[in-house]
C-alpha cells in the first residue's frame, strides 16, 4: 500500500508539470518577447545618444582648437583636451563596470521555482 501511494502522489506530481508546460511555453514567449523589445528600445536609444554626444563633444574641441590656433598656448589645448578624453574614457568604462545586470525571465524563475518546490512538498 504504502508503494501505490507514492506512484499515485508521483503520478499527481507528473500531472501537475505536463500541465504546466504549456504554461512555461508561454511565458517564455512573452518574457522573451518583453526582453527582445526592451534590448531593442534601449540599444536605439543608446546609439543615438552616444551618436549626438560624440558630435557635440568633438565640434566643441574642435572649436576650442581652432580658437589656440596660432597662440603660445596652442600645445596646451591640444594636449589638455586630449587628457580631458582619456579622463572621460576611464570614467565611462568604470560607470559601465558598475552597472548592475538587468534581470530578465524573473517571472519565470519564479514559476518555475514555485512549482518545484510545490512538487517537492507533493512527493513528501
Amino acid at each position: 500500500m504504502r508503494i501505490q501511494s507514492k506512484l499515485d502522489r508521483l503520478r499527481r506530481v507528473l500531472r501537475f508539470v505536463t500541465a504546466r508546460l504549456s504554461d512555461y511555453g508561454e511565458l517564455l514567449s512573452i518574457e522573451l518577447a518583453e526582453a527582445r523589445e526592451r534590448l531593442l528600445r534601449e540599444l536605439i536609444a543608446l546609439v543615438a545618444l552616444a551618436v549626438c554626444g560624440l558630435f557635440t563633444l568633438s565640434f566643441f574641441c574642435l572649436a576650442l582648437i581652432a580658437t589656440a590656433w596660432k597662440t603660445p598656448w596652442f600645445l596646451v589645448v591640444v594636449w589638455g583636451i586630449a587628457a580631458l578624453w582619456l579622463v572621460a574614457s576611464l570614467a565611462a568604462l568604470l560607470a559601465f563596470r558598475a552597472q548592475r545586470p538587468a534581470v530578465s525571465f524573473d517571472v519565470l524563475k519564479h514559476e518555475l521555482g514555485a512549482d518545484l518546490e510545490s512538487a517537492r512538498e507533493a512527493l513528501k
